[in-house]
């Protein structure tokens, strides 16, 4: 074994190894290496080196800055290093441009009815949907590190947010207080989002774990689906929860029945919802349905984005619960989008920046809150058409936004026709595809306490709520890291005939232990909420050695605890 050194910071011979003079000083070990010693640091260096450590991962954040000769280069490099369009801008050429400009016109053709359908999922107007695919998308095209995002207003956070804002005004009653504390959420789901980027603390939503996604993204397309049950049946009285309970019971009242909706191939399934809002808006038109009955859209206003952000809650009663529900709805949209974005960056083979990616969503959606918009995201479906369609970079974006643009200044008063009853369907259509019933059968064969999670999630959304779903989801995936932090698994290991390599007994047969020795492999670090644990533990994994080694005709008297 090394030879020790004491607490004071001397060697063996009694030399001073503190300060500088510490590299200089060497130790020999019984195997007659020479060990040298690291300086004895501060309490105040212990902790800042700690801290780089946890957040920078040991590497200086301004190293490449340090490195430039010149003021000049380190302001372009800083630049650079925000807004990342004038990294990938400098290589963009004319065939990258042609696959944008396809991709672009694809999602648009795409988003442009959902947006109108999930702004009814917040409760806003569906010119606000609208708006938040124009401005947004152009913020994160000169920000955003994924090339395959295409952002927008989503189904889940719509939800979440709708449910949470009419606990406070409702929209039907209070229509400008209500948007007036969207916007307020909007900015405080930015600024969280901002912060964590900027500060490195993007770890924070690795609490909400896979799993617990997989489960609550279920649960909310459940719920999504069930909710848009009111305008695809015409069902007029309808619940303000979002229960699977009172739902059907709302379902039930009326006398309506529904379908359901196939798969369809990718070109039609990108390009069929438009489609379906053109044919049905012109058969309402010439047929005057909406005077028989038939629900729809109404009037959606002209214009782009009006400013808003006079109508933000920066003082009053109303500051907190904005805070509060953009904290919420914020980590959500972060957690969806950097799942999607992680996911397409290892399809293509490049590097998604993390913290990059919350700064420029963060920054997208303070944007976002000043002009009229709500909390947009990467969608996992407009992504994936965006992806299938042969984007190159973010450009795709502004090729959407300025579709959009377009819509908003000249299409808009068209919209007035469109059934209410088309933009239900299509946003079923849309969240069926959050439910990933492969993903829930491989959590279940692979680890059983993260499907506890994921049913968890999952029922808490089906049969409560979204925000209770997502309290569910956080807690179980909390109660999983304490449960293997301080009851971690712990298997004897033995030696491979001929190798240096170590395996557990109780999985390869041909393993033999040391001679006097017993080497334990504990599944975390020891400190002192698993030390007492890991004791018990040992004490039983020695007893079960002599006997494995009795019965192989091994011997072994002393024990080592070996973390790995």
């Amino acid at each position: 074994m090394p030879r020790a050194v004491s607490d004071g910071g001397e060697n063996l011979n009694g030399s001073d190894v503190g300060g500088s003079r510490a590299l200089s000083h060497y130790s020999m070990d019984s195997t007659g290496y020479s060990v040298s010693f690291l300086p004895k640091k501060s309490l105040l260096e212990e902790f800042s080196s700690a801290l780089k450590d946890m957040f920078f991962a040991g590497d200086d954040p301004l190293r490449q800055y340090k490195e430039q000769p010149s003021w000049s280069k380190r302001v372009w490099l800083s630049l650079q290093h925000v807004f990342l369009v004038l990294e990938w801008g400098r290589h963009y050429t004319l065939s990258k441009f042609k696959g944008d400009f396809i991709a672009g016109l694809t999602i648009a053709s795409l988003c442009i009815p959902q947006d109108i359908g999930y702004s009814k999922l917040a409760n806003l107007p569906p010119e606000i949907g609208l708006y938040s695919s124009f401005v947004p998308p152009l913020i994160y095209t000169l920000m955003g590190s994924s090339r395959d995002l295409a952002i927008g207003p989503v189904a889940v956070v719509s939800l979440l947010l709708g449910s949470q804002l009419q606990n406070e005004f409702d929209p039907k009653t209070h229509p400008l207080e209500y948007r007036r504390l969207a916007f307020t959420a909007t900015f405080f789901a930015g600024i969280t989002q901002a912060a964590l980027g900027f500060f490195r603390l993007g770890f924070i939503i690795e609490f909400l774990s896979h799993a617990a996604i997989v489960g609550f993204m279920a649960g909310a397309a459940i719920t999504i689906a069930l909710q848009q049950l009111k305008g695809f049946l015409g069902v007029r009285k309808f619940t303000t929860n979002t229960d699977i309970v009172s739902v059907m019971k709302s379902i039930f009242k009326s006398a309506h029945h529904g379908g359901k909706k196939k798969k369809k191939l990718f070109w039609m399934s990108a390009t069929s919802p438009l489609i379906s809002v053109i044919i049905s808006t012109f058969f309402v038109y010439i047929t005057r349905a909406d005077k028989h009955g038939v629900a729809v859209v109404k009037n959606i206003e002209k214009g782009i984005n009006p400013p808003s952000a006079s109508r933000i809650y920066f003082s009053g009663p109303f500051l907190l619960k904005g805070f509060k529900i953009g904290v919420v709805a914020g980590l959500i949209a972060l957690t969806e989008v950097i799942a999607i974005g992680r996911t397409f960056a290892a399809m293509k083979d490049y590097q998604l920046d993390g913290n990059k990616e919350m700064v420029a969503l963060g920054t997208m959606n303070v944007v976002a809150s000043l002009t009229s918009c709500y909390i947009t995201t990467g969608g996992f479906g407009r992504s994936a058409v965006n992806c299938a369609a042969g984007c190159k970079t973010a450009a795709s974006n502004i090729i959407m936004s300025i579709v959009v643009l377009l819509t908003l200044l000249f299409i808009t008063p068209l919209f007035k026709y469109t059934p209410n009853a088309i933009l239900s369907s299509i946003i079923i259509s849309a969240v069926l595809g959050l439910i990933d019933y492969k993903a829930s059968y491989l959590i279940w064969k692979v680890d059983k306490l993260d499907f506890l999670a994921c049913l968890g999630a999952f029922l808490g959304v089906v049969f409560s709520s979204v925000e209770y779903g997502l309290l569910i989801a956080v807690s179980i995936s909390i109660a999983k890291i304490l449960i293997q932090a301080t009851r971690p698994k712990t298997a004897l290991l033995g030696n491979l005939p001929r190798t240096a390599i170590y395996k557990k007994i109780e999985q390869y047969q041909e393993v033999t232990t040391v001679p006097g020795v017993v080497i334990v492999q504990v599944d975390s670090a020891i400190y002192f909420t698993n030390s007492n644990y890991v004791k018990e533990r040992k004490e039983v994994l020695c007893s079960l050695n002599l006997e494995v080694a009795g019965r192989g005709g091994r011997t072994t008297t002393t024990t080592e605890i070996s973390p790995n």
